[in-house]
């Protein structure tokens, strides 16, 4: 079956971005764009709203003129749009079978103005088994002018942790001649959790730094090897995985974390260091579901 990149839009400049960048990321990659509205009909008795046919063609209208939008700007993009009759989630969650990736706009940076927190974004992130790129509108363009550069991705544990994030990062900067800054943060181990069978790892490596070290370096070797045209950085730095990968992020073109794909009390979880970056990354976010 044929891949595409998904995009939502909903009339919304922050939707209108995140097409926008999934424009260019599908002629990065060489794939079709597929833009999609959710929309259902919700009666309510409220005189001022319109009725059926009006709601209908006003969803028809938002997806109609964000593809004419898109194909002035980018005549190369092969493009299709539907309109989805189901609410947002369950309308992304149905196009993830020919999905490479699902693409949303989000609202910006701060407390106040943060990633959609208790919106249909964070729980299509949150439920999604594909990747998900979420974009900030930025002077209308979706943060163009950092297409390109450099992918800067998190990696946490051992290679099989983090294996979808780093093979989506490599994956990325290979379609765009770009190239990968990994990071791994680490921290001092409470005093309770040292072990002669743990400590002996790494004075084996020549102490904690250089344990961490190997462990970026043997996660990210499988990746070298398949992309040898893809340049490297590795970046170890002790502190929280949120707040290493946020100063790393300042220049990125795009960053990349993993989440558990795991569910918790109350429903699906996004983890924690996704959540920084959302919240607080200055460049688009790709959150990448792995298994426990």
């Amino acid at each position: 079956m044929s891949r595409e990149i998904v995009a939502g839009v909903d009339g919304s400049p922050e939707s209108l971005a995140a097409a926008d960048w999934a424009a260019r990321e599908a002629l990065h990659r060489g794939l079709p764009l597929r833009l999609v509205h959710a929309w259902r009909w919700e009666p309510l008795d409220i005189p001022l709203l319109p009725d059926r046919e009006g709601q209908k063609r006003t969803a028809q209208d938002v997806l109609r003129d964000a593809e004419a939008t898109l194909a002035r700007r980018h005549p190369d993009v092969r493009l299709t749009a539907e309109v989805l009759a189901d609410a947002p989630v369950a309308a992304l969650k149905s196009s993830e079978e020919r999905a490479e990736l699902l693409v949303i706009g989000s609202r910006g940076h701060g407390a106040l103005a943060g990633f959609l927190l208790g919106s249909y974004g964070q729980q299509i992130i949150a439920a999604a088994g594909r990747p998900v790129v979420a974009v900030r509108s930025r002077d209308g363009d979706g943060g163009a002018g950092r297409q390109g550069g450099e992918i800067v991705v998190g990696q946490l544990g051992g290679p099989e942790d983090s294996a979808p994030a780093l093979r989506f990062a490599f994956e990325t900067a290979a379609a765009r001649g770009a190239s990968v800054r990994a990071v791994r943060a680490w921290s001092l181990p409470p005093l309770f959790a040292y072990s002669p069978e743990s400590m002996a790892l790494a004075d084996e490596a020549g102490g904690l730094v250089p344990y961490e070290e190997k462990a970026l370096r043997e996660a990210l070797a499988p990746w070298r090897e398949r992309f040898p045209q893809v340049p490297v950085a590795e970046h170890v730095e002790i502190g929280s995985a949120g707040q290493v990968l946020l100063s790393s992020s300042g220049d990125a073109a795009l960053l990349v974390v993993g989440r558990r794909a795991r569910r918790g009390a109350v429903g699906p979880r996004i983890g924690s260091v996704a959540h920084a970056a959302l919240h607080l990354a200055p460049c688009p976010v790709a959150i990448v579901p792995h298994d426990e």
